[in-house]
């Protein structure tokens, strides 16, 4: 039996609080929409990302996935959470290439907020149905 292991409020907070403070870092001057997100280690590090839009707006990568690229480049390749934050209406959901990406490390929580303090919690696997994985590279 595999027990899930749970993240407490106190945790939750401050990945809201980090994903908060390095939103007001973002590039967004064609867009105006700042996000921020922190991902939580298996070992409990927090790394932090926003977005960064370019003029060639293909090259601009959202938060999300500069706080997983973040924490790779610091040796970390397992996650327990992710918080993404942003001003909107409901709390804000991730782009269908930060989901791919999240899916690359794993079903951890997922949680979505708003600048309100809304708060929802999800998995990788409930935004990512059938996502595309090591998997299927395999050849029979």
């Amino acid at each position: 039996m595999i027990l899930e292991k749970m993240i407490d409020d106190k945790t939750i907070k401050d990945l809201y609080k980090s994903a908060l403070n390095v939103r007001e870092n973002a590039y967004v001057p064609y867009s105006n929409f700042k996000v921020g997100a922190a991902v939580l280690t298996e070992t409990g590090e927090i790394f932090c990302g926003c977005n960064v839009e370019n003029a060639s707006f293909g090259l601009t990568i959202c938060a999300e996935r500069n706080s997983i690229f973040s924490a790779v480049a610091h040796g970390y390749k397992s996650f327990k959470a992710l918080l993404v934050v942003a001003d909107s209406k409901e709390p804000v959901k991730p782009c269908g290439a930060c989901r791919q990406v999240m899916a690359e490390f794993g079903d951890f929580d997922v949680f979505l907020a708003n600048l309100k303090g809304n708060i929802e919690k999800t998995k990788v696997s409930e935004l990512l149905p059938y996502a595309f994985g090591s998997n299927d590279l395999m050849k029979e």
